[in-house]
């Protein structure tokens, strides 16, 4: 949707109250059985701390994430050949000599190990686990069991009897406390007994990776866990000794009744009434600078915090808690009737069983779309600083999956796809902060590997804002990635209307990456301006010639639409900022010659500037569909283009595309968008069928956050979309889901919409704005405009007409 500049003065961001729903649904996932594995887990965060809890009764695991304990440090890794051999590149690719561009580039352009190193960079060094806190109750047996995860109170709980006691553990990761809390009690007075002690994976188990690291018991009653990620196979730029983060976790056992003794380098609790424990973790990263302070003492930071939470009442801290953590989720109420399975009658395990064998559970999509919301809430918001990872903030791994680090060739973009439009626009706060950050870093990269101005990032990026091109030519290759992220920015004014923001966050970063995309382009032999080297993540094609599949090209679809979408928005900015009007004005000349968006004779989209054909059609990437989600090109003005989506993804699905987890989710928001609600239901069932865990963690595999932040924002995207000139109300509701309501959801424009209907028809919808401004409301083939004045809500009817 475009924000006319007539009408774009300064915003208020208001939280619309809940508009038809008065009692809130419940929000759990439950078992009645312990975890067996991480993976079955529950989660809880506070956007700094995380942690996975077994909730096992003989013997409990809880799995600790601080948000910053990474390896690695902070150099700029833009190979300094890259300039040198470009022209060349350029030149091979546009005389189709791609393999020969793809050799030539490889040990010149690829991302090398060091600020003054030639040596190719193996890759990022991983996200890491902190520590397990392991808890032994010394007993055995037990019966009554329940364990559950309440997203309305971001509270994991769990109990169960041993010999008639009654025992019940809770935790949680508090935001207003900034610790994670854990209570355990008896129903017998001093019937309690538990063995403490902290422990770290194995890192002989970690490829590369080494860490020193010691447990000890401190001060008496405090656990601490403290060393130093040392990475004894690459001593060349990384200081003395390879050494790296400096880390710590302390846990504080504070007994109500009993003893407390030291044995070892463990705590051990006899004849407690009850046992609260506070856990906290610290480094010594330095986010500011995205770098390693050395004179940082972990330890010390601990031994501060600890003493601020030693005075901290566990009732006051949870009551703080549930405050805090429930005014973000009730924000949004979601309900969907249908059937019996809307109670919440059943174990969350055997709900998913049910669906991945073919049934429907609309509590279960309900609970899916809200823990979106809880796990971006918990791993992205204050007092965290960092955005959220491939995992969010869970992970148990010394060396994780892709590092778990941040991929910018989609997967940080759909981490962030639901905040908006979900209601929770303060978990873009780490983000937008992080890439401001990175700028430093990427302008010595576009200076160095392009001669550009302005500053650039390419398909993935770590803690220490590494901004060249990582890993491999065939999946590195993605300069766009940093247009792509900066339309987050935009989004975020669009939805909220905070003229502030636009003028003093986002505006400085996107200015500056218009600059770098006037000097990267060149022209075409076909006299396009286009991106060169670039390639269509993570995609190949096959060599007309050669037969050979190559990946490394220019222009590809995807860059086009990226940049048509951000250099679209950064001259809506400029305007509404009545700021750089000829630099902005020379911007919208680059975008009208940027190759079009075209069809195949199949009438599928083209993937690539050249009709090539396909070595893997069931690609998990469908990169050349941007411009219909999460852009904005492809739409009812352009109905061939919009055939030739529908028509590539029906290709790509019969290939078995769709088959990660994230891309399924992917699939949900475009067909969201084609407003077929049919296949948003179909899709939604097959993320359940094939890409969930029974903790409801998505399944890439193998566990990769995307696709329930992904998920969540398509199911959004199929009851209220406003990515045009209008608000479009339950434009892709699958039949399955006829009868339901809908809270808290947000609309560009600064609009908040409630809406119920039932028989697949509306029946009521609630908007309220915060800036006054009038919209076109469209529901089926009725449109309407009205104007509510700021801060007042329009009731409409299913005929678009007043109530």
């Amino acid at each position: 949707m475009k924000i006319s500049y007539s009408y774009c003065t300064l915003f208020i961001l208001l939280f619309a109250q809940p508009l038809l729903a008065q009692e809130f649904t419940p929000l759990k996932l439950w078992y009645t059985q312990p975890a067996k594995d991480w993976r079955e887990a529950l989660p809880v965060g506070n956007g700094r701390l995380g942690a996975m809890v077994y909730s096992h009764p003989e013997k409990e695991i809880i799995q600790i994430n601080e948000e910053s304990v990474w390896a690695g440090v902070k150099f700029n890794d833009a190979n300094p050949n890259s300039l040198k051999v470009l022209d060349s590149v350029r030149q091979l690719l546009f005389a189709d000599k791609n393999e020969a561009a793809s050799e030539l580039a490889a040990p010149n352009m690829l991302a090398v190990d060091g600020e003054n190193s030639t040596r190719i960079a193996r890759s990022f060094r991983s996200y890491q686990t902190l520590m397990n806190l392991n808890i032994l109750p010394g007993g055995s047996g037990y019966t009554d069991y329940r364990r559950e995860l309440d997203l309305n109170t971001g509270i994991v709980t769990s109990q169960y009897k041993v010999d008639g006691i009654q025992y019940r553990q809770e935790v949680f990761a508090t935001a207003p406390g900034n610790i994670l809390a854990v209570r355990i009690t008896s129903s017998k007075p001093g019937a309690l007994h538990a063995t403490l002690f902290l422990n770290r994976p194995d890192p002989r188990m970690a490829a590369m990776l080494y860490t020193d690291c010691s447990t000890r018991v401190w001060e008496g009653n405090k656990l601490l866990l403290s060393g130093q990620i040392d990475d004894k196979n690459d001593q060349e730029d990384k200081g003395p000794e390879g050494k790296h983060m400096k880390f710590a976790g302390a846990v504080l056992v504070k007994p109500e009744g009993g003893r407390l003794t030291a044995k070892g380098d463990s705590l051990v609790v006899q004849h407690a009434n009850a046992l609260v424990l506070y856990i906290d973790g610290a480094t010594n990263y330095d986010f500011a600078h995205l770098s390693i302070a050395n004179h940082i003492d972990p330890v010390n930071k601990l031994k501060v915090s600890m003493q601020q939470h030693a005075s901290k009442s566990y009732a006051q801290l949870k009551a703080a808690h549930i405050a805090d953590h429930s005014s973000y989720m009730k924000r949004v109420n979601f309900q969907l009737s249908g059937n019996e399975a809307t109670k919440e009658d059943l174990p969350t395990d055997v709900r998913l069983n049910a669906v991945k064998k073919g049934a429907y559970d609309p509590y279960l999509t309900t609970l899916l779309f809200q823990y979106g919301r809880y796990l971006l809430l918990g791993s992205s918001r204050k007092p965290g600083l960092l955005p959220a990872n491939l995992q969010g903030i869970w992970s148990n791994h010394i060396e994780a999956p892709w590092q778990a680090d941040f991929h910018t060739n989609i997967n940080l973009q759909m981490n962030y796809w639901q905040a908006e439009v979900a209601n929770l626009p303060e978990t873009t706060t780490p983000l937008f902060a992080f890439m401001d950050n990175i700028r430093e870093q990427g302008r010595i990269t576009a200076r160095k590997m392009y001669g550009a101005r302005g500053w650039v990032m390419h398909h993935a990026t770590d803690a220490f804002g590494k901004t060249g091109l990582q890993n491999a030519m065939y999946y590195g290759t993605f300069p766009m990635a940093t247009a792509w992220m900066c339309l987050h920015f935009w989004e975020h004014y669009a939805f909220t209307g905070n003229q502030q923001f636009l003028e003093k966050e986002a505006y400085p970063v996107m200015k500056e990456h218009a600059l770098f995309i006037k000097d990267f382009l060149i022209k075409s032999p076909e006299g396009y301006l286009v991106t060169s080297p670039a390639y269509s993540p993570e995609n190949s094609f096959k060599h007309p010639v050669t037969g050979k599949g190559e990946s490394l090209t220019y222009g590809p679809t995807m860059d086009n639409q990226i940049i048509r979408e951000f250099l679209k928005q950064y001259i809506a900015a400029a305007h509404l900022l009545n700021k750089d009007q000829q630099f902005a004005d020379s911007m919208q000349a680059i975008m009208n010659q940027l190759p079009p968006t075209r069809l195949g004779r199949d009438g599928r989209i083209m993937e690539w500037i050249k009709a090539y054909e396909e070595p893997e059609p069931g690609h998990r990437h469908m990169s050349h569909l941007f411009g219909l989600h999460p852009g904005t090109q492809i739409n009812e003005t352009t109905p061939e283009l919009l055939a030739g989506a529908r028509k590539t993804l029906e290709y790509r699905l019969s290939h078995g595309g769709g088959h990660t987890g994230w891309s399924r989710a992917w699939i949900i928001n475009f067909y969201a968008r084609l407003r077929d609600g049919e296949k948003v239901f179909e899709n939604v069932q097959a993320l359940f069928a094939k890409s969930i865990y029974s903790n409801l963690f998505d399944d890439h595999p193998p566990f990769q956050i995307d696709g329930n932040f992904g998920s969540g924002a398509g199911i959004a995207e199929a009851l209220l979309q406003s990515q045009e000139e209008d608000l479009d109300l339950l434009p892709a509701l699958p039949a399955a889901w006829s009868e339901g309501n809908i809270t808290g959801l947000k609309a560009r424009g600064g609009f908040t919409v409630a809406m119920t209907w039932k028989a697949h028809q509306l029946v009521e919808a609630r908007i309220t704005s915060q800036t006054g401004q009038a919209i076109k409301v469209r529901y089926q083939d009725k449109v309407t405009t009205i104007q509510p004045a700021k801060g007042a809500t329009v009731t409409l009817n299913a005929s678009l007409n007043n109530k």
